[in-house]
């Protein structure tokens, strides 16, 4: 399994109150959700972001709220993997049990940059730089959340 994208870069502490704001939080459709993620932080993002592209936090990514409706407005925006030094504990669980892969690697983090174009492999943990020529070690993902992933979240997962 694998994702391939150009990155959204962000830096420290990116809370889930600016990755989709409370003021958005009337509605669980989640196209209506991707429509208005980061906006407190990048008003362009929804217009910038593609289908397969990589965002890429420094520490304490997701920290904040424990709502779902984080991980669910980055997914359906079209962000196929989050790449982050730290995550928020409850974040970094909420966007497993909805699918969104999440990697940490401080490396990656700190080095790689806005505009890059990066490839992750989840199965060895490794994320390409393609346009720097680096690669940095992640810890490649446990097969139950693989699992988890293949079949688009818990409940899917679960299902089958």
């Amino acid at each position: 399994m694998k994702a391939h994208g150009i990155v959204h870069k962000y830096g420290d502490n990116v809370d889930t109150d600016v990755i989709i704001p409370a003021r958005y939080l009337t509605t669980s459709d989640h196209k209506e959700l991707a429509q208005h993620c980061m906006t407190d932080i990048d008003a362009d993002f929804v217009n910038k972001v593609k289908e397969g592209d990589i965002m890429v936090a420094v520490n304490n990514f997701g920290c904040g709220s424990s709502r779902e409706h984080a991980p669910i407005a980055i997914k359906a925006s079209g962000i196929s993997c989050v790449i982050a030094a730290t995550f928020a504990r409850i974040f970094y669980r909420n966007a497993i049990n909805i699918g969104l892969p999440i990697l940490e690697c401080a490396e990656a983090a700190h080095n790689i940059n806005a505009g890059d174009e990066v490839e992750v492999d989840f199965d060895t943990g490794v994320i390409t730089n393609i346009t720097k020529g680096e690669s940095y070690q992640a810890e490649p993902f446990p097969d139950f959340i693989k699992e988890i992933i293949a079949k688009n979240g818990l409940l899917n997962s679960v299902k089958a």
